[in-house]
């Protein structure tokens, strides 16, 4: 989200525009009774929502909710850890592609506080808050160069970062295949300088492929979307701030919920919408991706900052 679009005064949508907190617990809630039991908030920006702490105390005392995530820039996190924690978090993703300052910048939209995702990184450890996770998008010729330097800062560390191959999600990024490196590759890297081996997913549908240090360093992930794509186990449901439901992150098009819910939808009719938009989903985008050779054959998605990743 480029601050040459998106400046001080961009208009985003208006208060009445987003579901309240109330209406996001209503949904949630739903989602959980149809076998839910993860939950993350993402955005945009989350902890840029106010009393977003509130919510999360919500979210966490629905009856069958089994862990809540949040992913974040990391800049706000150190004046928020401890909120956080306190309020039901179980652990964190922090988006970070670089450690080099320029880089971050570049990559992050012009934003400026390298230093305060590293210290809101620490914070967060020291309340508790884990596992932590960062998620790192490798893209050629820009940061693919500082990828070692990245693994090496946070062995040891007890941060696992994972690596994420460069994906064409919405429609502003201009991807081009030639800017993916693959995740093969950067095992290949990271492997010659530290060898790693594969270990077992943590659950069914584990979107990120693991491997440990032999040295017992840590842990570090790779997503493959773009080489690998994994649309057959994937079981992830998307809501965004104004109540639409999406059932990929490659969406075009997605199910409204906000308005039947405030002309006085029940939970029943809520909740059959919601199976019925999931059983009949037919998303493989990432598989298909392959056979859109040319460029005004790419379909038009939704942006990432609506449904975050």
């Amino acid at each position: 989200m480029p601050r040459s679009t998106f400046h001080e005064h961009y208009q985003f949508l208006k208060p009445t525009e987003r579901l309240s907190f109330e209406e996001i617990t209503r949904l949630a809630n739903l989602f959980v009774q149809i076998g839910v039991k993860k939950l993350r908030l993402t955005g945009g920006e989350p902890l840029l929502r106010p009393n977003l702490t509130e919510l999360i105390a919500e979210l966490g005392a629905i009856h069958g909710v089994e862990d809540i995530a949040l992913t974040t820039n990391g800049v706000l996190l150190e004046k928020y850890a401890t909120e956080l924690q306190a309020s039901g978090l179980h652990r964190i993703t922090v988006s970070l592609d670089s450690l080099d300052p320029e880089i971050f910048k570049l990559m992050s939209g012009e934003v400026q506080g390298l230093e305060q995702v590293l210290t809101g990184l620490t914070a967060a450890q020291q309340v508790g808050l884990k596992p932590i996770k960062i998620n790192a998008v490798i893209k050629r010729g820009v940061n693919d160069h500082t990828i070692l330097h990245l693994a090496e800062y946070f062995r040891n560390t007890e941060i696992i970062v994972r690596f994420i191959e460069y994906m064409d999600v919405g429609n502003r990024n201009q991807w081009q295949v030639q800017h993916v490196v693959p995740s093969k590759e950067i095992l290949h890297l990271i492997h010659e300088r530290w060898p790693v081996h594969n270990v077992s997913s943590n659950y069914l549908g584990e979107v990120a492929e693991r491997y440990r240090y032999d040295d017992g360093a840590g842990e570090i992930g790779f997503i493959s979307s773009v080489t690998q794509p994994f649309c057959g186990n994937c079981s992830r449901a998307r809501l965004s701030s104004e109540g639409v439901f999406y059932t990929c992150l490659f969406a075009t098009q997605g199910l409204d919920l906000k308005t039947p819910l405030r002309i006085g939808a029940s939970d029943d009719e809520l909740r059959a919408m919601i199976c019925a938009a999931w059983e009949n989903r037919v998303d493989r985008y990432s598989e298909q991706r392959s056979q859109l050779t040319t460029p005004d054959q790419h379909l038009h998605k939704i942006e990432m900052y609506y449904i975050g990743g």
